[in-house]
């Protein structure tokens, strides 16, 4: 017999083993008891939280001959059936592959035919915001007045993007993260009944990179026990299955960086790289650490334990790194790498990226923001308490350069804001300016138009979703801000907006780049 994957083999067939979402399964079972069925449910939540599968058990409890405390008994024909997905009365429908009109008023032809057996007729609809407009417009009637044997049941990932002529329709229900606590007890039952032994500290492990979804939780899970097939699962195996780093480096690492160490920081990095740690996961897993370490400086003394999810051991030394560094410096770290961690995803000199992230972080005079001054007084006074002499040379190398003749309080230079007619100056320099903006923010400008807003900003336009992203980021408008300063010595405010495929370029704005020479036709854009 094939296989099944653990997060087949144990989905939830009744309300009791749905774990982490009590408030909705209380709901709906009350629902179910009184006979107060709704016509239309909307489910929400990130992946692998329970909506597809509540869904099933609640098709299941509105036609079960049984009911078990508002729950479904899973013994009768009519449960069987729809666990087996032969039964006629429900419809799984993945709104992804199938988003036309056309089939939405297919629907509606089957909608008006009243089930054969069983008392209704439910339609359960994923991911329903993949839906063009006009199939939400074909079924926006039939789900406000469905004939009463009838339910709806959307579920989305992506609520924001469903019309409110839709949302209105529906009983919303917000399904959260599962807990690490949750999701763990999960999953040490499941390695009992699949006789697997495993250590208490590889399965949080799991549970927490799983991030709030039971789903994910178990397909890791899986890929561990195939990794070591037949030996106990430990925590070592664990990281070594998932690409992690153990805490104890990153410990190592903060405390390098605070000794001023840049050789020995980079020589862990190129171990964690040449061992094949993933440097997406060790980055995002680094800002967690710093996070733990901030909950701990910021506590004031209260216990934090529930909301770190570590060993008094592993506390214990927190608690000490917390006393030797300030939170503005621990601030100033999450907010480098949280920028390296998103510039990742778009890099392929993942190395260099991060090296270069790691210098900066040792090298505040490398930045001028406020966090990075605060972190390079910080590192002198950490050097006059272990007995290094600072004068005034040593200051002067870790300060930023200036131009001669002028003095660092000068630094940055405000800027008088542009008028509309000056930010031409910043279009006709265009091309300079997109090519000093760092990657990958840089390489997304290359394909935006530029307007100017009635109130005299400098609109950004893009139809690239991962440029807009990428581009709304604070630190991108104000490096680009920046740029523009340097090229018209004004300041130029920026707005970025992104325009959806079927949306026309607004004709109320003036167009600033048909007077340059850009490589972008309007009917190509």
């Amino acid at each position: 017999m094939a296989y099944t994957a653990l997060y087949r083999k144990f989905r939830p067939d009744h309300f009791g083993e749905v774990k982490g979402q009590e408030h909705i399964v209380t709901t709906l079972k009350n629902q179910i008891r009184a006979n107060r069925i709704g016509h239309a449910y909307l489910f929400c939540g990130t992946r692998g939280t329970g909506k597809t599968t509540v869904a099933k058990i609640l098709a299941k409890a509105v036609n079960c001959e049984n009911l078990q405390d508002g729950s479904p008994c899973g013994e009768c024909a009519s449960c069987k059936a729809i666990a087996a997905g032969a039964s006629m009365n429900v419809m799984e429908i993945d709104a992804a592959s199938n988003n036309g009109v056309d089939n939405i008023r297919e629907l509606k032809e089957n909608v008006m035919y009243p089930p054969t057996e069983g008392r209704y007729k439910v339609y359960i609809i994923d991911e329903v915001h993949m839906l063009s407009l006009g199939a939400f417009n074909a079924l926006l009637k039939t789900l406000e007045e469905p004939p009463s044997y009838v339910i709806f049941i959307l579920a989305t990932t992506e609520a924001h993007k469903i019309p409110i002529t839709i949302l209105s329709r529906c009983q919303r229900y917000d399904f959260k993260r599962i807990s690490i606590d949750t999701i763990s007890a999960r999953l040490a039952d499941l390695l009992e009944r699949e006789q697997i032994e495993a250590e208490e500290r590889a399965i949080r492990y799991v549970a927490k990179a799983a991030d709030g979804s039971m789903r994910d939780a178990l397909s890791l899970l899986d890929q561990c026990i195939a990794f070591y097939l037949g030996e106990k699962l430990t925590y070592e195996h664990v990281l070594e299955v998932l690409g992690a780093v153990d805490h104890e480096l990153f410990s190592r690492m903060l405390r390098m960086m605070l000794d001023g160490d840049t050789t020995g920081v980079l020589g862990k990095l190129d171990e964690v790289i040449m061992t094949g740690r993933d440097l997406n996961q060790f980055t995002g897993d680094f800002v967690w650490y710093l996070r733990n370490l901030l909950l701990v400086m910021t506590s004031g003394g209260q216990d934090i334990s529930d909301l770190l999810d570590m060993s008094e051991e592993r506390l214990t030394a927190l608690r000490e790194e917390a006393g030797m560094v300030e939170e503005e410096q621990v601030m100033r770290y999450i907010r480098v790498l949280s920028d390296l961690e998103n510039q990742l995803k778009y890099s392929t000199s993942k190395r260099v990226l991060a090296e270069v992230a790691f210098i900066k972080l040792m090298k505040p005079q490398m930045e001028q923001t406020n966090d990075a001054l605060i972190n390079r007084i910080a590192n002198l006074e950490r050097e006059m308490e272990r007995g290094i002499v600072v004068t005034r040379e040593t200051v002067a190398s870790r300060a930023p350069e200036t131009e001669p003749g002028e003095s660092a309080a000068e630094q940055p230079k405000k800027l008088e804001l542009a008028v509309p007619e000056e930010v031409q100056q910043a279009v006709n320099s265009w091309g300079r300016i997109q090519g000093r903006v760092s990657p990958p923010a840089g390489m997304y400008l290359k394909d935006v138009k530029l307007t100017v807003t009635p109130e005299g900003k400098l609109l950004i336009v893009t139809r690239n979703k991962n440029g807009y992203a990428m581009l709304e980021r604070e630190s991108t408008i104000e490096e680009i801000q920046r740029i523009i300063g340097d090229e018209i010595d004004k300041e130029v405010r920026i707005e970025i907006k992104y325009l959806e495929e079927n949306e026309k370029f607004e004709d109320s704005f003036v167009e600033l780049t048909k007077n340059i020479n850009m490589k972008i036709e309007e009917e190509d854009f």
